[in-house]
């Protein structure tokens, strides 16, 4: 039997797949959780052989906590299934140490065949984002370029991203500089939204 592990926010969606999952005769959903900083605990708890985890999640990215769970539970396989299919995300998740990587919009049979491949040591990644993501290139940002412009995101005031991140407010400016040229836009949110986009955040 399988044991497998879900995260996902959206209540209906968790349990739709939880049960379409239960239907298949060789899985069994072990664990649920909603929020990302729930996933090693709920793993450690309920060892599964695969968590199926979204990326953006409160409390901690599915990406981050793919990488918490690599190290807590290496026996666990990770499949990231997502809404949003970005190469900057997949080339996030590859280096995270995931196994697999599947856009929501597909039918559950392939799904429930990912997970079966996966574990049989394959890896499975949706063919349009990997030809997206080797075309995209490597994400441009470095990773102070990326804290600064998540703590941007909010339209917080340079002098709040530099209280929040313990930088000077020319440093903060330094960075965003950096950021706004790197992204080829014209202003800090418009570098957000692009480098959202692409999946760098």
């Amino acid at each position: 039997m399988i044991k497998v592990l879900l995260a996902e926010d959206q209540g209906m969606m968790r349990g739709a797949l939880a049960l379409l999952l239960d239907l298949e005769a060789d899985m069994q959903v072990v664990a649920q959780v909603a929020a990302g900083d729930r996933i090693v605990p709920a793993a450690l708890e309920a060892r599964p052989d695969i968590a199926l985890l979204d990326i953006e999640l409160p409390g901690r990215s599915g990406l981050d906590a793919a990488a918490d769970l690599r190290d807590a539970l290496p026996s666990c396989k990770v499949l990231i299934v997502t809404t949003f299919g970005r190469p900057g995300y997949l080339r996030r998740a590859m280096e995270a140490g995931a196994s697999g990587f599947l856009v929501k919009d597909g039918p559950v049979e392939d799904l429930a065949a990912a997970i079966r491949r996966v574990l049989a040591g394959e890896r499975v990644i949706d063919p349009g984002l990997a030809a997206a993501a080797l075309s995209a290139g490597p994400n441009p940002l470095t990773q102070r370029e990326r804290d600064v412009l998540t703590a941007a995101v909010d339209g917080a005031t340079v002098s709040d991203i530099a209280g929040k991140l313990h930088l000077s407010q020319a440093t903060v400016r330094n960075y965003l500089s950096a950021a706004i040229g790197k992204t080829g836009t014209r202003n800090r949110m418009e570098a957000v939204r692009a480098a959202r986009q692409n999946g760098w955040l």
